[in-house]
């Protein structure tokens, strides 16, 4: 029997002079590694970290601590408890709605930890009701959300039977691409033909998260239990690199006779109950399918 999720904080969501009165649920765990904790070789004892001045090298404890912002090179300013107080926005738990725009503007790039949001008491109804609006019409909410001392910007999205809030980059924290060197190539339109028949022999409908999972972690977690039990651990063997093909077009070919085509997807859900899921985005325009594909290149599936 699934456990019901337990909220972390509540909110609400301003839609005009609506009220939304919401909780605020984790959509997971974080993929964190296999923490290694730094012990002392000659008893095994945990280390503890110290603060050290280097000026009058001594250790400092958490009382003779101030915090102060470096506003030149080695100059600080320096802020009492108060005045911290004063840096730190008051936190309203509101998500105020700013305005909706259509889900598939927001590129992905500005995403970045998503929480899920359930009605809190007495908002089911327009819970319900403003999910459904978004889904219908294709747009998602963009929104300002301040906790935690922080003003963050916010995406709700209809997802599943409900919301979801995507915490979003501000502009000024996405480094420009063109700060990417990228040098000029031309595309040959055999190389190209071939580049998206290999696409088109690994393609897949349907996005299934569970068919992978992370294999370092696992094989990670299974050494560490064969040393608890006693047992002495070795580095696997390091595979030897593959043969570089130079030629693109060679690496292309032999990339099409070694690949596996993917499974085929699932059947399409009835229009009666794919409501239900959050509505696809539109193709947009100069977007090829699959199909289309096929036909320019004539590759079979």
């Amino acid at each position: 029997m699934a456990m019901t999720a337990r909220s972390f904080a509540s909110g609400t969501i301003s839609f005009g002079l609506v009220t939304i009165p919401v909780k605020l649920y984790s959509t997971g765990e974080s993929s964190v590694g296999i923490q290694l904790n730094m012990l002392h070789k000659k008893c095994g004892s945990r280390l503890k970290q110290q603060y050290i001045c280097p000026t009058d090298n001594e250790v400092v404890g958490r009382e003779d601590m101030v915090k102060g912002y470096e506003y030149a090179k080695g100059q600080y300013v320096l802020f009492t408890e108060e005045e911290l107080k004063a840096l730190t926005p008051e936190a309203t738990n509101a998500i105020e709605i700013s305005e909706f725009v259509p889900l598939e503007q927001v590129d992905p790039i500005y995403f970045e930890k998503s929480t899920y949001l359930g009605p809190d008491r007495g908002g089911d109804r327009p819970y319900r009701l403003i999910s459904e609006a978004m889904r219908q019409t294709g747009r998602a909410a963009l929104a300002r959300y301040r906790a935690r001392g922080k003003d963050y910007l916010v995406l709700l999205r209809p997802f599943d039977e409900g919301l979801i809030m995507q915490h979003l980059r501000y502009a000024d924290e996405i480094r420009p691409f063109t700060e990417i060197p990228v040098a000029p190539a031309d595309v040959k339109e055999p190389e190209l033909r071939l580049a998206m028949q290999l696409i088109e022999q690994i393609a897949s409908d349907k996005f299934q998260p569970d068919q992978y999972e992370d294999t370092v972690r696992q094989s990670t977690r299974d050494l560490i239990e064969q040393k608890i039990q006693g047992q002495e651990i070795t580095a696997a063997p390091v595979e030897a690199p593959k043969a570089q093909i130079i030629d693109l077009m060679e690496a292309l070919k032999a990339s099409l006779s070694a690949v596996q085509p993917a499974q085929p997807a699932a059947k399409a859900v009835p229009i009666s109950t794919a409501r239900k899921g959050p509505k696809p985005s539109p193709r947009t325009a100069g977007e090829t399918t699959s199909t289309e594909v096929r036909k320019k290149t004539g590759a079979k599936r």
